[in-house]
This record gives C-alpha cells, sequence and structure tokens, in this order.
C-alpha cells in the first residue's frame, strides 16, 4: 500500500481545480528588504511594527523548526492552532454529505466538531478498556469514503501513548490518511512519528506550541507532513493565518530551548510526585498510566469531588461524561506550589 499511496485520490475535486489566492506579499517575498519602498499591499505606511502584513507562509519560523524536528520546511505547515489545521485537512479532504473520518473516542472532542461543522460522518470506534485503538473493528468500519483516522497519542483524556504496532498496522492497512495528534508528545519518552513521514506518504502529524511551550495564548499550530500532503494545505489556507505577533513570540521561545526543556523537566517531576501521593487518596480508585501533562483518575463519585475542588478554589476537568471515563478527573500538572495545593485539597477531602 505504502508505495502506491497516491494523495490525488484523496483531494476533493473542487481544490484540485482551486486558483489559490495570490497576495501581496507571495507576489514579492522578500520584504524585509530594508532599502524597499512598499506600495503593493494597501497597508498603513507608517511603521509601529505590525503595519504590514505578516509572512504569509512563515518562513523564519519554518526554518527554526525544521532545524529541529530534522525535516525540511517544505514538509510544514502552521496553523491558527491546531484547530485551524484539523479543519483545513477536512476542508481539503473530505467532501460533505459522502465522506467519512474515523475517531477513537475518548478523545479530543474537536475532531467530531469539526466532521459535523463540515457535513462529514464521523463513525466512532470506542478503545479498548486499557485505552488502546482496536484496529480490527477500526478498519472493518473503513469504506470507500473514508478518508481520514484520528489517533491523538498521547491521547487527551487518557494520558496514554498508543502501541507501536496498532499504528503502524493503520499505516500500512488503511489506503487514507492517518493523523496523529502530537499535542502532548514533549512529555513523553515515546518518539515523535515525524521520523516516519518518509516511509508513509499517509502519514499527518500534528503538533502545537500551547503544551510544552507554554504558548497557548498565541494560537500556533503545526501540521507535518509530505511536501504532497502541504501543497494541498497550502491551496486552501487563508494568507494571513498567522499574524505576526505569533511569529515574532514563537521565534523567540523556539530559540530558548533550555528554558523550555527545564519547564517540561518540572513538569514530568511534578506529574510523577503526583502520582505517588494519588496511590494514598482512598477515594481515588484507579489511575491511569500518563504519558501527558496530566492525570486521568477514577473516584468514587466524580461530581461530588469535583465540586469539592471547587469549594477549594482548584478547577479540574470532570470527564465522567465521556465514553468510557465515568467517574473520571483529569488533573493538569501545575507548577510545584499549585500542586502542593491541589495535594492538601485531595487529602482534605478524604471523609
Amino acid at each position: 500500500m505504502k508505495n502506491n499511496f497516491d494523495i490525488n485520490n484523496l483531494v476533493r475535486e473542487n481544490v484540485k481545480q482551486l486558483k489559490p489566492y495570490s497576495s501581496a506579499r507571495d507576489e514579492f517575498e522578500d520584504f524585509d528588504t530594508a532599502d524597499m519602498i512598499f506600495l503593493d499591499a494597501n497597508e498603513n505606511p507608517f511603521e509601529n511594527g505590525v503595519n504590514r502584513y505578516p509572512d504569509p507562509q512563515q518562513n523564519n519560523v519554518k526554518t527554526v523548526l525544521a532545524q529541529q524536528k530534522n525535516v525540511n520546511s517544505n514538509q510544514i505547515l502552521l496553523g491558527n492552532g491546531s484547530d485551524e489545521v484539523l479543519d483545513l485537512l477536512f476542508r481539503a479532504f473530505c467532501e460533505p454529505k459522502e465522506d467519512n473520518v474515523i475517531t477513537l473516542p475518548p478523545t479530543y472532542g474537536m475532531y467530531g466538531v469539526l466532521a459535523n461543522i463540515n457535513a462529514v460522518e464521523n463513525r466512532e470506534v470506542l478503545l479498548s478498556e486499557d485505552f488502546q485503538p482496536q484496529v480490527e473493528k477500526i478498519l472493518a468500519k473503513v469504506d470507500e469514503n473514508t478518508k481520514m483516522i484520528f489517533l491523538c497519542s498521547p491521547n487527551n483524556p487518557t494520558g496514554n501513548s498508543f502501541s507501536d504496532e496498532s499504528v503502524v498496522t493503520l499505516l500500512e492497512s488503511f489506503k487514507g490518511l492517518v493523523v496523529i495528534d502530537e499535542a502532548y508528545i514533549d512529555f513523553s519518552e515515546k518518539e515523535s512519528w515525524i521520523s516516519k513521514l518518509d516511509e508513509y506518504p499517509n502519514l499527518i502529524i500534528t503538533q502545537t506550541l500551547s503544551k510544552a511551550y507554554g504558548l497557548a495564548g498565541i494560537r500556533l499550530g503545526i501540521c507535518y507532513a509530505s511536501t504532497a500532503v502541504i501543497s494541498v494545505l497550502n491551496k486552501i489556507k487563508p494568507p494571513y493565518n498567522v499574524n505576526e505577533l505569533t511569529q515574532k513570540r514563537a521565534l523567540d521561545r523556539l530559540e530558548n530551548k533550555e528554558k523550555i526543556k527545564s519547564e517540561i523537566d518540572s513538569i514530568v517531576k511534578q506529574r510523577e510526585e503526583l502520582l505517588k501521593v494519588l496511590l494514598d487518596i482512598n477515594f481515588v480508585k484507579k489511575i491511569y498510566p500518563t504519558e501527558a501533562n496530566f492525570i486521568l483518575i477514577k473516584v468514587d463519585d466524580a461530581n461530588k469531588r469535583y465540586d469539592d475542588l471547587i469549594n477549594k478554589g482548584i478547577v479540574i476537568r470532570n470527564r465522567t461524561t465521556q465514553p468510557l471515563c465515568e467517574n473520571c478527573l483529569r488533573l493538569t500538572i501545575g507548577t510545584e506550589a499549585e500542586n502542593k495545593k491541589l495535594i492538601e485539597a485531595l487529602q482534605s477531602s478524604e471523609l
């Protein structure tokens, strides 16, 4: 299958025929040239740092990411958060009211929301009791109109990574796109699937600067894929989808690798400390394995324990309504001081 994969078999016909919008900054790319006078884009000429349109291809950010991730810049697409990247995938490859995708609850809820927005059928296949993909059941749901399978690994809200064997089987058996959401990969010891991009042309990886990089407020999502896939997405993305302030802030943060590593190390350390404490909390019935910056726990009464923590000034996520997550709470790892207060609140709520 890998050698016979052809992205053109998946692209919507109207997208194939689409002539993308050409912005002023696309037509003259070297717009940082100091001695040039720019009268092409109907901008306000008075300099204030953001009076010019941003680089529509975010080349400086992509250059840094390409070096850090060992890929080519033309294998990267940036979006206004991962949600825009995911939405572009639906718009490029899924014909409304005809095609379908497969998601694996419990998982990130936006996959289903975006399917609904784009009038695409969402075929759900529950994870197993230990939160792993049920590969045979997934493949049984596939038909000629199945365009994408979404895998969140490490998964939200469960925290665990999917087995390599399951992912490889899907990549090799499914003739559509396998989208692996790696929003939490930096907190895991597992290697990113980015290293397999050249091996699997139907592989797409999404990452974000919102979690480990601490930049949730700037909204920068990243898509890594083959040059063929990225070329399709570039045809339909808005011309200036990532603003100048976001690009600058991302560059500043990406170049501070030691600071990022220090914060990740601290979060992982605090995660391990919290896991130890949770073992001795009597209303905690189960602690699920985690490779993310959060922990999923099963308690005696999720609604009661959630309200108890709210009353103590601590907001967590009640996931009891999600499939396979009855009476489960999701605890994000905070600072050492925040986690201390969480531990004190949990211990004082044991009665």
